[in-house]
């Protein structure tokens, strides 16, 4: 576990902008938690994919609704490739 109380993924570690997002709202913290590092894996590598910082910032947004609804890995993606 890293610090401040929230697991990295398999491959790629939470980075601060998505660990602050994560921790600032308890469901989001819990249900990310609760999915499995491969899944943590696939939501960190689709944030960090990002080339531009509205989307990177967009995309935290939708990682925290969806994971505050239950989904547990992002949509529409081809996955992360660093597994």
């Amino acid at each position: 576990m890293s610090k401040k109380g929230i697991s990295d993924g398999a491959v790629h570690k939470t980075p601060a902008d998505l660990r602050k997002t994560i921790t600032s709202i308890p469901a989001v913290q819990e249900a990310w938690q609760d999915i499995t590092p491969l899944a943590r894996n696939e939501w960190i590598c689709w944030v960090e994919s990002a080339k531009k910082l509205e989307t990177r910032n967009r995309r935290i947004k939708i990682l925290s609704e969806n994971l505050s609804t239950g989904k547990r890995r992002p949509c529409c993606w081809a996955g992360c490739v660093h597994r």
